[in-house]
């Protein structure tokens, strides 16, 4: 049986950025991916723009290209899949990890597919799988989604968009723009603060003019098949419907953390542990890289700050083994 000095779970940026480092180090490895190159950046809309610019998505030094400063969702596809290709990484896609079992000094991974043996194991999962409920009557129907790809599909439709942040805002603005009657719907009392610089100015200006309507310090009460009931500072409002997007935010996979055996803090955060020199959990071996470092904090681990993660893991693991 073959025994990897390591496997990685997950094949985003930061997954890649350690398979990378590891066949630099002259390691063992297979990074798992549960979906295709760069999962995650794949399930972006379409005509995403990152916050970005292209040189701080760079991993291992090797340059991104971009038209703009700023690239777009396919520009970030097409740099990280020549990665994977040119530099012939040991990836292995459309592998969901089901179980990872730490036996004596070796771990188990399992997935849908195969078994791995593996004497470390890297945790890239990110954050994009498991959306943040609003648990409100009605989020379970078919009219309702937590990912937005396309404004086309929504053009001609009364449209809500729950949420504040830039996947909301963005969504709002290009859906307009398709025709779509937008309802904003906000829990605060302003648009996010942490919302694209260049597109801020855009969706207040729209909501000025009225071309967008904006509902702050509202929630969802309930939805139904042809309306969705706002809880408002005025009162309950009911609003004619055709679609929801909830875009409220994801989270990690903290049952998967859990079951691993890492610890998470016992406030709101649920900061899994682990030793910021050499990114180590609790648990001998098993090492944590990217945005999932954060927990709950999912603005605090970019690309652009966590491509650090993979040069330091695989230095402690060689240094190890």
């Amino acid at each position: 049986m073959r025994i990897f000095d390591v496997v990685v779970i997950g094949g985003g940026p930061i997954g890649i950025a350690c398979g990378l480092e590891a066949k630099k180090q002259g390691l063992s490895y297979v990074i798992l991916e549960k979906g295709p190159i760069v999962n995650s950046l794949f399930h972006y809309p379409i005509n995403m723009q990152f916050f970005s610019s292209s040189e701080k998505l760079e991993i291992d030094e090797i340059p991104f290209i971009s038209k703009e400063a700023k690239p777009k969702r396919n520009e970030a596809l097409e740099y990280y899949r020549r990665i994977v290709t040119s530099n012939q990484l040991e990836i292995k896609l459309f592998e969901k990890v089901t179980s990872v079992v730490k036996e004596g000094t070796v771990f188990q991974v399992e997935t849908d597919k195969n078994k791995y043996t593996a004497k470390n194991v890297v945790v890239a999962t990110g954050f994009y799988d498991l959306p943040n409920k609003i648990n409100a009557p009605g989020e379970d129907l078919p009219k309702v989604s937590h990912y937005y790809k396309d404004p086309h599909f929504y053009a001609s439709q009364k449209l809500a968009v729950i949420g504040a942040s830039n996947s909301a805002i963005d969504a709002a603005l290009e859906c307009w723009r398709k025709g779509a009657e937008v309802t904003l719907i906000i829990r605060g009392p302003e648009v996010g603060q942490r919302v694209k610089y260049w597109v801020r100015p855009d969706i207040i200006n729209r909501i000025k003019e009225g071309s967008i309507t904006a509902h702050y310090n509202t929630t969802v009460k309930e939805i139904k098949t042809t309306e969705i009931i706002l809880n408002t500072p005025d009162g309950t409002l009911a609003l004619e419907n055709d679609f929801v997007l909830a875009l409220t935010g994801y989270m990690p996979n903290f049952e998967f953390l859990e079951k691993l055996g890492i610890e998470l803090s016992k406030d709101e955060k649920r900061l899994p542990q682990y030793n910021p020199d050499t990114m180590e959990t609790n648990v001998e071996g098993l090492f944590l890289a990217g945005v999932i470092c954060g927990g709950m904090e999912t603005h605090k681990w970019f690309i652009e700050n966590s491509r650090i993660h993979a040069p330091i893991i695989i230095r402690s693991i060689k240094n190890k083994l």
